[in-house]
């Protein structure tokens, strides 16, 4: 590891990429303290200490939605954007499908009617959050919140220009280290919170010492878990056909399929699905009984609301893994390539053979995503909330650092190999 720092500083192009990308993130964390106007923070602090849907959406996002500033919404409405339109050109769609097969250009496209999505979204986000809390606004009329509303929009756009910047200029990308960084941010005020509710308030002494430790202990736990099934995959052997038998032993490959190939999406599907009828009735009438229930049951502060919010996680991991992984493609490829896996018959079989691992190790990854995403709301309730949920260990958030951890750190080896490399040739 020290090596490896040390070739990253040695390296003038990689350490100019670095210094640039922490500047351009120092600026990101700037704009997360510039409030927007017209909000009163007293209250707004008051309102927001423990409402799980704005935490989600803050860390899906990377923005700071608790503080009403300027990215606030982070680059969480271009998130769901994305999501929408890679949902859309999976033959539901025929323009965008034909864009999602055209290279490069047909992804250029595809990424500016997302951006022009994501403007949409972004506003009607900002909306939606400002009425539902109309209460901290100095002016709620609708000119204000659509002022207000530009300005996080605004802040939204700007921040897409950084992630641009940064995956052209800086290392890795831009948009991801954005949502890391904004993650990263909080995990001191995380444990500081922590320290001072077990050690603090019990005047120092030895259990919340325990506790605490316990907590750290808990936490390191969680991210070597990750870590590891970020990188778990299930390789299948894959044989190319060959008319020279004495090639025909090294003609061998494999397939890898991650155990969780649907990463962190299943749980923003889950968190759409239970909030949006709840955001929905709000505008139309606070008083009918079908809003009261759902406020009540269907929220993460209360059993039942969890319970779903797992169910949902557990059923769109599979969905979303079968629309990313198409075993049919793949034993379609399969047949084009003159490849087949050993033992097994190319076409139904081989596409059988595919969806029958795929499901199980997916079943292993739902389960995984269930359980992260569901211990922060589930921790409090268990300890009768000696541990809130704002300290409390697990989340999404720390599946989205390890990832984007992860691919930078292969992309900063891939950039000192190619070095290497290039100095080897210009000897």
């Amino acid at each position: 590891m020290i090596r490896f720092l040390t070739d990253l500083y040695r390296n003038k192009e990689i350490r100019t990429r670095i210094i640039f990308t922490l500047g351009m993130l120092l600026i990101y964390l700037l704009g997360t303290v510039i409030p927007v106007p017209n909000v009163d923070h007293v209250m707004l602090s008051a309102q927001m200490e423990s409402n799980t849907l704005l935490e989600m959406m803050s860390i899906l996002g990377g923005g700071q939605l608790e503080s009403f500033s300027v990215f606030s919404l982070g680059v969480g409405p271009y998130i769901t954007a994305s999501i929408i339109i890679q949902l859309l050109s999976m033959d539901i769609i025929p323009y965008l499908s034909e864009l999602s097969k055209s290279g490069n250009k047909g992804k250029l496209q595809m990424d500016k009617i997302t951006r022009y999505l994501a403007v949409f979204l972004g506003y009607v986000q900002a909306i939606t959050l400002m009425n539902l809390y109309k209460d901290v606004l100095i002016d709620a009329g609708w000119s204000s919140l659509f002022y207000m509303g530009t300005i996080m929009v605004g802040g939204t756009m700007f921040l897409l220009w950084l992630g641009d910047q940064i995956t052209q200029k800086g290392i890795g990308n831009g948009v991801s280290m954005i949502i890391m960084s904004g993650i990263i941010s909080r995990m001191p005020t995380t444990y500081r919170s922590a320290f001072t509710s077990m050690v603090s308030a019990n005047g120092f002494s030895v259990s919340g010492i325990l506790f605490f430790s316990l907590y750290v202990a808990v936490n390191l736990a969680i991210v070597i878990l990750v870590i590891y099934m970020s990188q778990a995959t299930r390789k299948i052997t894959i044989q190319y056909s060959s008319s020279s038998g004495a090639t025909r032993g090294k003609n061998v490959n494999h397939l890898p399929l991650k155990i969780n190939s649907a990463s962190v999406v299943p749980v923003i599907f889950a968190g759409a699905i239970i909030q949006a009828p709840i955001i929905a009735l709000s505008y139309i009438n606070q008083n009918w009984a079908i809003y009261k229930f759902l406020n009540t049951y269907m929220t993460l502060n209360h059993p039942v609301g969890i319970a779903v919010y797992a169910i949902l996680i557990f059923l769109f991991t599979f969905f979303y893994t079968h629309l990313t992984v198409d075993p049919e493609k793949i034993a379609e490829n399969f047949g084009k390539n003159n490849s087949y896996i050993p033992g097994v018959r190319p076409g139904k079989d081989t596409q059988k053979y595919i969806t029958v691992i795929l499901n199980r190790i997916t079943l292993l990854g739902a389960l995984f995503l269930v359980f992260i995403a569901v211990l922060p709301p589930l921790l409090p309730l268990i300890t009768n909330n000696f541990i809130p949920q704002s300290t409390a260990p697990g989340g999404t958030g720390i599946i989205i650092v390890v990832g984007v951890a992860l691919e930078t750190v292969k992309e900063l080896k891939g950039r000192l190999s190619q070095r290497s490399y290039t100095g080897l040739f210009n000897r």
